[in-house]
C-alpha cells in the first residue's frame, strides 16, 4: 500500500476483492474559524462538492474527475454508520505518516455523522477539539482535508475514512466553507430517510433504451451512451442488425441468443454440401467453358472457310495470300470479310485455260505457265508466250 496527503508527497491505492480497483484521496477545503468556535465545537465540514470535481494539485485520475451524486451519497452514509468507530481528524494527515515518520499523531478531533446537501455535497458532522478551535480561531490551520475511498475506473466515491486540519489546498470547485456550513449539527435536521431521485420521462426512456435500471448512476449512464457511438452510426447498427436478422431468416426482434444460435449452426454446417440451387461446382464451370472455347473455334472456322474458299475460286484471293488470310479470319472475321467484299475477282485465275485438261508442251518444250505467272499474266495485259519471252530476256541478261 502506499500513501497519499495533502502535501502530496504520497499516494494511497487498495484494491478490493473481487471488485473494480479503489483509491484513496485526500483532499483540502476551506476551514471558517466562525464554524469552528460554535458551542461544544461540533461544527459542519464539507467532504466533497456535488456532482464532479477535481483535484488542483496536478495528480492524475484515471476516471478524469471524481464523482459523488445524491444515490452514491446515501450510500456512503450507510457504509458510515455500519463501520462502528468515528474518524480521526488530525493534524496534515500524519496518522496515514506516523509509521514512516515516527511522530505522534494527535486528534484535532472526530467525525460523528455525514450529511447530503442537494446541490453543495457531502458533509461532516464534526467535533473538534478545543486545540484544534483554537488553532483555526487564530488562523493557523485554514482548510480541511478529507480522506475518502472512490472506484478507479468511474470516480465515484464510495467510503470517507478520516479527515485533517492542514494549510495545503487540493481541491478545486469549491465554494467557501463559510457560506455553506454557517450553522452547526445542533441546528441542523437528521437525515432524511433515503427517497429514489425522480427520473423524468426523458431521461427514464433513454435508460430503458439503454437497458439501464432508472437507478442508474450518471457515470454509468454516461458510460453506456460513450460506448454507443454518435447517432449516426447507432443507425447504422439497427441497419445491419435487421439485414442480418433477414438474411438468417429470423425476425426483426429477433433476440441476441436467436441470432447466435442461428450464426453458430451457419458456421457448423457440412461446407462441402452446398446447396445446388445456388452453387456449382467448379469442375463444370470450367468443362463449360472448355466446351464453349471449342465450339467457338469450331464456328470462327468453318466462317473462315465460307469465306476464303469463295474468294479463291472467283480469283479475289491469290493462293499465296490464303494462309495470310485464315490467320486474319481466326483473329478477326470482320477484317476478312472487309477485305474481301472490297477485291476484284482475277478472271484469270477463275480457271484454267486449258478447260481443265492437262497443259500440253510449246513447240520449244516449255510448260504451260502457273497459276501465279497467269494471274501476273493478266494484270499486266501479256500473253503467255510474251511473259515466256521477257523472262527468257530477263534470265539472259542477268547471265550476261
Amino acid at each position: 500500500m502506499s500513501q497519499r496527503t495533502a502535501s502530496r508527497s504520497t499516494r494511497i491505492a487498495v484494491c478490493s476483492a473481487g471488485a473494480a480497483a479503489l483509491a484513496i484521496a485526500a483532499c483540502t477545503f476551506g476551514v471558517p474559524a466562525k464554524t469552528a468556535q460554535t458551542a461544544g465545537g461540533t461544527v459542519m465540514l464539507q467532504l466533497t462538492p456535488a456532482g464532479t470535481f477535481k483535484p488542483n494539485d496536478g495528480r492524475a485520475l484515471k476516471p478524469g474527475a471524481w464523482r459523488i451524486d445524491a444515490a452514491s451519497a446515501q450510500r456512503v452514509i450507510e457504509r458510515f454508520k455500519s463501520r462502528g468507530k468515528p474518524p480521526v481528524i488530525d493534524y496534515e494527515h500524519q496518522t496515514l505518516k506516523k509509521e514512516r515518520n515516527g511522530q505522534p499523531a494527535p486528534a484535532a478531533g472526530w467525525i460523528r455523522d455525514l450529511r447530503w446537501v442537494e446541490g453543495q455535497g457531502l458533509y461532516a458532522v464534526a467535533e473538534l477539539t478545543a486545540r484544534a478551535r483554537d488553532y483555526i480561531k487564530a488562523g493557523e490551520y485554514l482548510y480541511f482535508s478529507p480522506v475518502f475511498e472512490y472506484d478507479e475506473a468511474t470516480g465515484t466515491v464510495l467510503a470517507v475514512h478520516m479527515g485533517a486540519l492542514t494549510n495545503d489546498p487540493g481541491i478545486s470547485g469549491m465554494e467557501p466553507l463559510s457560506l455553506v456550513a454557517a450553522a452547526t449539527a445542533a441546528f441542523l435536521p437528521p437525515n432524511p430517510p433515503r427517497q429514489e431521485p425522480s427520473v423524468n420521462p426523458l431521461l427514464k426512456a433513454l435508460l430503458a433504451a439503454l437497458g439501464l435500471p432508472e437507478t442508474t448512476p450518471e457515470p454509468a449512464a454516461i458510460a453506456a451512451l460513450t460506448a454507443l457511438g454518435p447517432l449516426q452510426p447507432l443507425q447504422a447498427r439497427a441497419n445491419v442488425a435487421t439485414a442480418v436478422c433477414t438474411a438468417l431468416k429470423l425476425p426483426a426482434d429477433a433476440t441476441p441468443e436467436a441470432v447466435t444460435a442461428a450464426c453458430t449452426t451457419l458456421r457448423t454446417a457440412q461446407p462441402d454440401t452446398p446447396d445446388p440451387a445456388r452453387f456449382v461446382p467448379i469442375e463444370s464451370v470450367t468443362a463449360l467453358q472448355s466446351q464453349i472455347a471449342a465450339l467457338t473455334a469450331r464456328q470462327v472456322q468453318a466462317d473462315v472457310e465460307a469465306q476464303i474458299k469463295p474468294a479463291l475460286a472467283d480469283g479475289r484471293l491469290l493462293p499465296a495470300l490464303e494462309t495470310w488470310a485464315r490467320d486474319l479470319g481466326k483473329k478477326d472475321i470482320a477484317a476478312l470479310t472487309a477485305f474481301l467484299t472490297a477485291a476484284k475477282p482475277i478472271a484469270a485465275l477463275a480457271g484454267t485455260q486449258t478447260g481443265g485438261k492437262a497443259p500440253m508442251a510449246t513447240a520449244s518444250g516449255d510448260q504451260q505457265l502457273s497459276a501465279d505467272e497467269l494471274a501476273v499474266c493478266s494484270a499486266m495485259g501479256l500473253t503467255p508466250e510474251a511473259y515466256r519471252k521477257a523472262g527468257t530476256a530477263m534470265a539472259t541478261g542477268a547471265a550476261a
